[in-house]
């Protein structure tokens, strides 16, 4: 029997998903909805299934066993939760919810419901950074000192136009950490450890005028275990250059920049190359979200939960709030 699956929100990022859908055996698509009559009226063209306008109307209809939730910011976690209270499982796009208190109220219906519920942190499937993690993990690099990333890319005030509930507070719960940042956020706590202080500021930079929310930022974290890390993002580099990560443990430093570089203290140099990417996606989104996909329908019977589960991508969540209280400590915006 094959499982029905669903997608919900049928903008951009919806066509990595539509992708991957057509290439799991076992698996069909059963419907789509978005609130946009365009977009949905094009979904329903291109995958010949039934569309809807709202999400509640798409449960009660189609009956799906897993969804994909590729909506605005704000509208994860409600449509999320609206799934596993049917007992529906859900792979929802980053970030895990607009706001924490959002992000809090799914966490504890995953924890309540029956149904599995993963969060698109892709990157943790690439190749590169799944040999980090390995190498980390075994303990043969000793002790990690500290750790620096950057993401230096660039978007235009048409970037925003376009899609007008990035560029906002109520519609994206921020800007650049959370739309673009936030996947180096997540790679950097998973791989170095859970951040247990952090002082930093975001600010709008470049695109004053034309978003109401961060286009740059830093911090300095301190995680669990001792390590130090320093970050940097920006939206006003003139392209979008590869994220660097940069590890450094007691026998080898770790050099993320497309592919990785291991360079080990006696001397010995190996790398790692990254795939590249085959969906029909950007290519700033990286190469595995077709990989993440497949694994969470691989473990849909088995009995614990997707290994990034929303108490997972919490955790880059806090972190991007906790940026966001100590620079906008006035504001009235829902930042929390």
């Amino acid at each position: 029997m094959s499982i029905r699956a669903a997608v919900i929100g049928c903008g951009d990022v919806s066509a990595v998903h539509f992708q991957a859908l057509e290439k799991l055996d076992g698996v069909q698509l059963a419907g789509v909805c978005d609130t946009d009559p365009g977009r949905l009226a094009a979904a329903v063209q291109a995958y010949g299934v039934p569309g809807y306008p709202d999400h509640l109307s798409l449960l009660e209809a189609v009956g799906p066993d897993v969804v994909h939730i590729t909506t605005p910011h704000n509208m994860h976690a409600s449509v999320a939760s609206d799934c596993l209270e049917r007992g529906v499982s859900a792979i929802v796009e980053k970030p895990l919810a607009h706001t924490l208190a959002e992000g809090r109220r799914l966490v504890q219906a995953a924890r309540n419901g029956t149904a599995k519920i993963g969060v698109c942190f892709q990157n943790r499937y690439n190749s590169t950074a799944q040999a980090m993690h390995a190498l980390l993990a075994s303990g043969e690099l000793g002790a990690v000192a500290g750790a620096s990333a950057t993401v230096m890319w660039h978007r235009n005030a048409d970037y925003y136009r376009s899609r007008p509930w990035r560029g906002t507070w109520e519609g994206g719960g921020g800007g650049l950490m959370m739309n673009q940042a936030i996947h180096t956020v997540d790679l950097l706590q998973w791989l170095v450890g859970d951040v247990v202080s952090l002082s930093g500021h975001a600010a709008t930079r470049f695109l004053g005028g034309s978003i109401d929310v961060e286009d740059t930022a830093e911090f300095v974290a301190e995680h669990a275990g001792g390590a130090r890390s320093a970050f940097y993002a920006t939206l006003a580099n003139a392209v979008n250059a590869p994220v660097t990560l940069e590890i450094v443990a007691e026998k080898a430093t770790l050099s993320l920049r497309g592919d990785l570089t291991v360079t080990y203290a006696d001397g010995r140099v190996e790398t790692v190359p990254e795939r590249a990417s085959t969906s029909g996606g950007r290519d700033y989104w990286g190469a595995s979200h077709e990989l993440l996909i497949a694994d969470f329908y691989a473990r849909l019977d088995d009995p614990v939960p997707f290994w990034i589960d929303p108490a997972e991508a919490e955790k880059s969540l806090r972190i991007v709030k906790d940026l966001y209280r100590q620079s906008y400590p006035n504001s009235v915006h829902e930042v929390m």
